[in-house]
């Protein structure tokens, strides 16, 4: 049988998907064909698998990690949430239907169902199969008709891994606190647990793993350092935006406003990379910088909704300074949509504003609509004449006389709009700045000798240091019994 092990949190951010893809690299280096599980996601950072639909961006990196193609049963169920209409629901990559909080609760049980099917799916011909949770098996308010943890684990017989973050304080509570309140059921799935984030002496923490045990008689599995390889890894969850707004004074500021339903924004993460670029995430109550050199607005779950946050904020007054003081503007996907004339959406897929006007920085307009766009994609920039690869995922058409000039070829296919002066410009392709070539190019207009590095061949790296660490200090019994 395909052996497989659990990481579930004590909450939400605790370093789950990059262990998981830590592990995933570490058995690949052994030479084990190993694979990533997630039975629900919730994250609007989606990536088109290999085999054709929607998943979480982290299940694709972690698909990188164990070196084998991305497929729709890494995970099965999908949740992006968006405005008013509570969450789209994607079931093994393509879209289902969408559903409130409340509704969806409801909806679980029969989602099983496809997720059983695309665990079995994963675990045919793999030595080993890695499963993360979502959020903590904790909310036991949230137990009944559980697919994300441990309902999962309890339908597919997959032992837990409970794992604790250490840098948020708490630790020693949060894991006893679990053990507390969970079900004997749960209970018993939990194999050990690990320590994670850690900073300075290790063996100060001797006592609290003698306190930890004691209480719950579960073992430890090890400590787990701060991985700063794990910078180097695309940022799944929102979150983390808090800590990203670099501000290092580098030779070109990059700024990206933070929307309310913010999607994909690891399209910046080879910006962030580039030692010359300050990258910054300018949350909402802040205006955008007035030194900035180019604005890229994000994709967006909500487009119509996030535009009207953009005027709440001041924003839209802001970005009209920047380009009248000759700033440039690049729009991906949503972002794209905002700068157009009009958004209409005669069907109410967003919600129940039918028109918005747009920002009116290109001569374009775009109506939603049902039929949802999602593939990967090779192309070419018109803008700096060179090739580049990404991933279309989005809803709506986007015409008017900005298209005339497209900012890129998707597949010999015109797509975006540039404006006649050449400074604003959009396309509903994502990935464009990990091409290294188009990188390399964007930052030569702007003066800036760079992006000669290969994006990709660094976050390979990073798997690689991280996978090492993890060896480092995980109990070696229990990773040998892992590993088999």
């Amino acid at each position: 049988m395909t052996r497989s092990i659990m990481l579930q949190g004590t909450g939400s951010d605790v370093g789950k998907t990059v262990l998981v893809a830590g592990l995933c690299r570490l058995a690949s280096n052994r030479g084990l064909k190993v694979a990533p599980f997630k039975p629900q996601n919730m994250s609007n950072n989606a990536a088109v698998s290999d085999d054709g639909g929607e998943i979480g961006r982290a299940q694709w990196l972690q698909s990188m990690a164990a070196r084998i193609p991305s497929s729709v049963h890494m995970n099965p169920v999908l949740l992006k949430p968006q405005s008013e209409t509570g969450s789209q629901i994607v079931v093994q990559g393509k879209v289902a239907g969408a559903a409130k909080g409340r509704d969806y609760q409801a909806l679980k049980p029969q989602l099983m169902g496809a997720v059983m099917e695309s665990f079995e799916t994963v675990s045919a011909g793999a030595d080993l199969v890695i499963v993360e949770g979502a959020g903590s098996p904790a909310e036991i308010n949230l137990r009944a008709g559980d697919i994300a943890n441990m309902g999962f684990a309890v339908k597919a017989n997959v032992p837990v891994v409970l794992v604790g973050d250490i840098d948020r304080g708490g630790v020693i509570a949060s894991l006893v606190g679990t053990h507390a309140i969970l079900p004997e059921e749960d209970r018993r799935m939990i194999s050990g647990y690990l320590i994670n984030k850690f900073r300075g002496d290790v063996s100060l923490f001797d006592s609290g793993l003698i306190a930890i045990e004691r209480f719950t008689g579960w073992p430890s599995f090890g400590v787990v350092p701060w991985l700063k390889a794990a910078a180097r890894l695309p940022a799944e969850d929102s979150v983390v935006l808090e800590r990203l707004a670099r501000g290092k004074g580098a030779a070109l500021k990059i700024a990206v406003p933070v929307l309310a339903r913010i999607a994909n924004f690891d399209d910046l993460d080879p910006l962030a990379a580039e030692p010359d670029v300050d990258l910054v995430f300018v949350r909402p109550g802040k205006r955008l910088p007035a030194d900035a050199g180019l604005v890229v607005i994000p994709g967006s779950k909500a487009t119509i909704a996030d535009l009207a946050d953009f005027r709440t904020q001041g924003w839209d007054l802001d970005l009209n300074a920047h380009v009248r003081h000759g700033g440039h503007v690049i729009g991906i996907c949503g972002g794209y949509q905002m700068l157009g004339d009009r958004v209409t959406d005669p069907h109410g897929i967003e919600g129940q504003v039918r028109e918005v006007a747009g920002l009116g920085l290109l001569s374009v307009e775009t109506e939603m609509a049902p039929e949802k766009t999602v593939r990967n994609s090779h192309a070419w920039s018109t803008v700096h004449d060179v090739a580049l690869s990404g991933y279309e995922i989005h809803l709506g058409l986007t015409t008017g006389i900005d298209t005339e000039r497209p900012a890129v070829l998707i597949d010999g296919r015109p797509d975006g709009a540039v404006s006649a002066d050449g400074r604003i410009s959009g396309t509903y392709l994502h990935g464009l700045f990990s091409s290294d070539a188009y990188r390399a190019a964007l930052l030569r207009s702007f003066g800036i000798e760079g992006g000669g590095s290969n994006y990709r061949q660094s976050v390979d790296a990073a798997l690689d240091d991280v996978a090492a660490e993890l060896e480092a200090v995980l109990d070696p019994r229990w990773l040998d019994g892992l590993m088999g």
